[in-house]
């Protein structure tokens, strides 16, 4: 019924940047607050950054001054863009949100299936 679409991720050189995109699709009646997960080799996933339907936004705090969440709520997609990029930051990113589908009653966390990113000399 949702479908939740990741690109853009890929390999750079430490101090690159990247733009991660996730697209919302399906029967969707409403949208609320969308983020951006990460999970390294080994360790749990963890939050990157949030946006609610407002703009208002939050951030994991080794990320803040690099990484910028931003959403188009008429196209239902968030974005993620990242600078000065770290082997640290080397991860599956995954998009989060929670979904409204029509028809339903309750609301949902959906996923997306991930997308790599790796920085990397």
């Amino acid at each position: 019924q949702v479908q939740l679409m990741e690109s853009g991720g890929g390999l750079v050189q430490p101090g690159g940047s990247l733009r991660l995109s996730c697209a919302a699709s399906g029967r969707i009646f409403s949208l609320e607050a969308m983020g951006w997960y990460r999970q390294a080799p080994g360790a749990q996933r963890e939050l990157v950054a949030t946006i609610t339907r407002d703009g208002s936004t939050n951030y994991k705090d080794s990320v803040k001054g690099r990484f910028t969440i931003s959403r188009d709520n008429a196209k239902n997609t968030i974005y993620l863009q990242m600078n000065s990029l770290e082997p640290e930051d080397t991860a599956v990113y995954y998009c989060q949100s929670r979904i409204l589908v029509t028809g339903k009653v309750h609301w949902n966390d959906y996923w997306g299936q991930g997308t790599q990113v790796t920085v990397s000399s």
